[in-house]
């Protein structure tokens, strides 16, 4: 059978069929029970108007906004619309990103190039501070100091201060958030970013989680440290769209204070025999898809939808809140400000085997591994769709954690966590690596999968250090990502 001209080889129904058998297996991204990666309005309208902006859009192409002037007006229309939810002043510019993390990694580059006079720049930042940040110093070659944070898990602007005045010549920028991920706090911006500002150094406020939710948080009149614009010092603020601004995957915003902060963050080159370059992002070519799902989402709910969201993802943590801590066996680990929680377990049992019982239960929670005397926590990101099974979930929780003592905390053997305690990553083989994904049970038969049930697994990278958490996960990434052949 000829499949030349305009005919294909298979049905073009197979492949959607074949998608939709394949997605079977993801976590849900509705519902409001997964609580880590999206993020659910609950309103299947809302989303269907994203889903069909993004369709719309997806051959235009962000290179070039005159040739696609609608695209420049939708980003214009969203950085007009969190400039004023940010506390902006008429002066505030902003860039749609592909998310967060290309956010962080902006703010970074662009202090970094306003300040060419400094050979080795470095950043001030708190250990609490989003990994994007520590993904730009590594890609932009800026030192990132790290600054311990407080009892209470903020940034400690006494420390953070000394730091920069350690060798504020070189220092380009400070990064503070709003909140935190792991622990859901803001940080004092407001007694860092006028010391920053007074030393002549740029502040960014890392808000991909709490940009769209935060300021709702303050006119619903929960108490909110500020961490705006309204701050004197803050020269530019990050706040996700696919998050708390309910967008589809993947957009984000970057605001600067002043043109003048945005511009070292524009690349333009002309010499060569092609098109003069001109990009505001690290991208050049991006699909108009995920701004255009962003600005028709933003469009449709408003800021009295946003408003009625927040009061009812803020209804849910509360509700999550008050329920855990009536759990035997399980606490807050700190008051969230925003809809991060972090929860922690006592002794008779370990988050773990908490996390695994709640998948058992359609539940996805978010194990976060100790760090620097810090313990494990079961970390929930929530939405607003949780709010309606707020009560299964608790149910669900209180279930687990009895499971969970019922089971004891999981051990690890104590030859493999010797062995794990001595380990270089540096020094490692590929033979040697591939024994510890065994030994992790990451890997069997010659075969890599995930097993069933995590909490061993967690253990085990829970006594490596840091740099054997990364050097393990990143063999486990490398083997997954093998090309599937014929």
């Amino acid at each position: 059978m000829s499949t030349t001209g305009s005919h294909p080889a298979h049905h073009p129904g197979d492949a959607l069929d074949r998608l939709r058998a394949m997605q079977a297996a993801d976590l849900p991204v509705h519902g409001g029970r997964t609580l880590a990666y999206v993020y659910d309005s609950g309103l299947a309208d809302v989303d269907r108007i994203g889903r069909e902006a993004v369709a719309a859009y997806a051959g235009s192409n962000g290179l070039d906004p005159t040739a696609f002037p609608s695209l420049l007006q939708m980003e214009n229309d969203l950085v007009g619309f969190a400039a004023d939810l940010l506390d902006g002043p008429a002066t505030v510019v902003g860039t749609v990103t592909s998310g967060g993390t290309e956010s962080c990694l902006l703010a970074v580059q662009g202090a970094r190039d306003s300040r060419p006079d400094v050979d080795r720049p470095r950043m001030v930042v708190p250990s609490t501070v989003h990994a994007a940040f520590l993904k730009a110093a590594h890609y932009f070659g800026v030192e990132a100091v790290v600054v311990p944070v407080g009892a209470d898990y903020r940034a400690d602007p006494a420390a953070m201060l000394a730091a920069v005045d350690a060798d504020p010549e070189r220092t380009v920028l400070v990064v503070v958030s709003a909140p935190s991920y792991a622990h859901g706090v803001v940080d004092p911006v407001r007694e860092i970013a006028p010391a920053a500002a007074a030393r002549g150094i740029r502040c960014h406020v890392d808000a991909c989680i709490g940009g769209w939710v935060l300021p709702y948080a303050a006119r619903l009149g929960r108490d909110v440290p500020p961490w705006t614009f309204a701050v004197e010092g803050v020269t530019s603020i990050s706040a996700d769209l696919h998050k708390y601004g309910y967008a589809p995957k993947g957009t984000s915003l970057l605001l600067h204070r002043t043109p003048e902060h945005r511009r070292p963050q524009y690349f333009a080159y002309a010499d060569w025999p092609g098109y003069t370059m001109l990009n505001s992002t690290l991208q050049s070519t991006k699909s108009g898809g995920p701004l255009a799902g962003a600005w028709a989402v933003v469009r449709s709910l408003g800021d009295t939808g946003y408003e009625l969201l927040s009061r009812e993802v803020f209804e849910a943590v509360d509700a999550i809140v008050a329920g855990a801590t009536d759990i035997a066996g399980l606490s807050v680990l700190t008051p969230p400000d925003s809809t991060l929680v972090a929860l922690v377990t006592d002794g008779s049992c370990d988050p773990f085997t908490v996390c695994d019982e709640m998948g058992a239960r359609g539940w996805y929670v978010q194990p976060q591994l100790s760090y620097a005397g810090q313990p494990a926590t079961i970390h929930l990101s929530v939405s607003a769709a949780t709010l309606a099974g707020v009560d299964d979930l608790l149910t669900a929780l209180s279930d687990s954690v009895a499971a969970a003592v019922a089971a004891g905390p999981v051990t690890v053997d104590p030859e493999v966590a010797a062995f794990i305690g001595v380990l270089d990553p540096n020094t490692l083989t590929d033979a040697d690596f591939d024994g510890l994904l065994a030994a992790a049970g990451l890997a069997g038969g010659g075969d890599l999968a995930l097993p069933e049930r995590m909490a061993e697994v967690n253990a085990m990278l829970d006594l490596a250090s840091p740099r054997m958490r990364e050097a393990l996960l990143v063999a486990f990434l490398d083997r997954l990502q093998r090309p599937s052949r014929g």
